[in-house]
């Protein structure tokens, strides 16, 4: 769909931004008991991006000459919101591999926590070069002339978009504009713990392939001990990564159709219901006390051994380089109802040019090499890589990740993986979504009437900044 924004000024917005504390974080549905879904991926590194200490200088620009050919010496200023041990990697596994093959361009690379900095240096026009963003927020952004349109450099130098799964490529473009490369990418399935399944009369190499097997599944698992409280539990829908999201669009949901966005779509309803459900059956109050006990373990819930099923995703495999379970597992997809195929949902990350670079050519130059071929393969065959997937089906083939076998459910299920809607509402979506939801299995409110006051409120503020 194509969405214009009224003359409101970058400036403008930018304020907006930092007063609300927008950003990849906010919105993130983390209520005591909406589980640990984000606002756009849980990708490994996420875990430290709050770990660094902001190094930003006062202005993301650099004074020198513009982009040219040739031998001039240009500086490329690259922002990075990735925090932890990830500048110093990238600067020794790419960076440095990518200043060997163009010694005419020398890359400066930043920390800079968040994205509040960011679009102040947009609004003051003397952004960074390039940037590292939630590909969620693409969309938002390019709507609000914050990102330069990459179009022409991606048709001049023959990038294909053929060579990244549709739903990422899907995600760096806006009103059939490229305005990002995607790089690195994410999905969701079901952990399932056997030895439970096992104790609990089960056959653990038969995982659920349906919404109805799951639910009688879990039923068997839930066990209480003498103090009234759960010792284990089958299922919590909203535990990790399950959410409204995954649910609807397992029960073929919609969130967008023809132009419009449909939060109030009828199997969205039908998924909120189903979730509501399990709070009423099981007692939110006792899952709440169980939810927080997992909480004091320091652990992921699934690798304690007392959850049957929990929806997570895949960067949680890296967990086992230190967790070492002492119960047999497995991955399987996400069921929906009887009759209806498997599936997922990604997130991720992209590389952008923020609007007024002033390196273009250079920018470019950077920005192809880290998300294209020869940077992501270098990135993804660092020493402690794990089991992170790549924007790139070929470099994921290439590097046989797919001779993992639980590794390879989340691959199979990259090529059809929903995405969230492109839209310049697509964090107000995603706030309002998780707010429903808890509402919902709290008892505070019925499915569909939560819904529409959604689709209300999303509504309401798109006409505020489109015309």
């Amino acid at each position: 769909m194509k969405w214009k924004l009224n003359s409101l000024s970058v400036a403008a917005l930018a304020a907006i931004v930092v007063l609300s504390g927008c950003g990849s974080n906010s919105g993130n549905g983390n209520s005591g008991t909406t589980g640990n879904a984000d606002s756009g991926t849980n990708a490994p590194a996420n875990a430290a991006a709050n770990n660094g200490k902001d190094d930003a200088a006062a202005s993301g620009g650099d004074k020198a000459a513009d982009s040219g050919s040739g031998d001039k010496q240009e500086t490329v200023n690259f922002w990075v919101n990735w925090g932890g041990d990830f500048k110093k990697d990238y600067q020794k596994y790419v960076i440095d591999e990518f200043e060997k093959k163009y010694p005419n361009i020398k890359v400066k690379m930043t920390y800079v926590e968040g994205t509040d900095k960011l679009l102040t240096s947009i609004a003051g026009g003397n952004p960074p070069d390039i940037a590292q963003l939630d590909r969620f927020m693409v969309g938002s952004w390019a709507a609000k002339g914050s990102l330069e349109d990459i179009s022409d450099l991606v048709e001049r130098d023959n990038i294909s978009k053929d060579d990244y799964y549709p739903a990422v490529w899907a995600e760096a473009n806006y009103d059939n504009k490229t305005y990002a490369l995607p790089w690195g990418t994410d999905d969701r399935a079901l952990y399932y713990n056997k030895t439970l399944m096992k104790q609990a009369g089960l056959d653990p190499e038969k995982p659920p392939t349906s919404m109805e097997e799951l639910d009688a599944m879990a039923d068997k698992i839930f066990k209480k001990g003498g103090n009234g409280k759960y010792d284990t539990v089958g299922f919590v829908p909203w535990m990790n990564q399950g959410s409204i999201y995954a649910y609807a669009w397992a029960m073929d949901g919609k969130f967008e159709d023809n132009g419009q966005l449909t939060p109030n779509d009828p199997q969205n309803v039908k998924a909120l219901q189903w979730m509501a459900d399990y709070a009423k059956k099981y007692n939110i109050a006792t899952l709440s006390s169980f939810s927080n006990a997992m909480g004091q373990t320091g652990l992921n819930p699934f690798w304690t051994g007392k959850v049957g099923f929990i929806v997570d995703g895949n960067w949680i495999l890296n967990d086992l380089a230190k967790t070492k379970p002492t119960f047999e597992w497995g991955v399987t997809p996400i069921p929906g109802p009887e009759g209806t195929q498997p599936t997922t949902w990604s997130g991720g990350h992209s590389y952008v040019m923020p609007k007024g670079t002033k390196h273009k050519e250079a920018a470019w130059t950077l920005l192809k090499f880290i998300a294209g071929h020869d940077g992501t393969l270098l990135w993804a065959k660092r020493p402690d890589a794990g089991n992170d997937i790549t924007a790139m089906p070929g470099v994921n083939t290439e590097l046989k990740m797919d001779e993992n076998p639980n590794l390879k459910v989340f691959l199979d299920l990259m090529p059809n993986a929903h995405f969230r809607p492109v839209s310049p509402v697509g964090q107000k979506l995603w706030d309002e979504m998780f707010r429903v939801q808890d509402l919902a299995i709290n008892g505070k409110g019925e499915p569909q009437a939560l819904l529409d006051d959604v689709k209300k409120n999303v509504d309401n503020e798109l006409a505020k900044i489109t015309k």
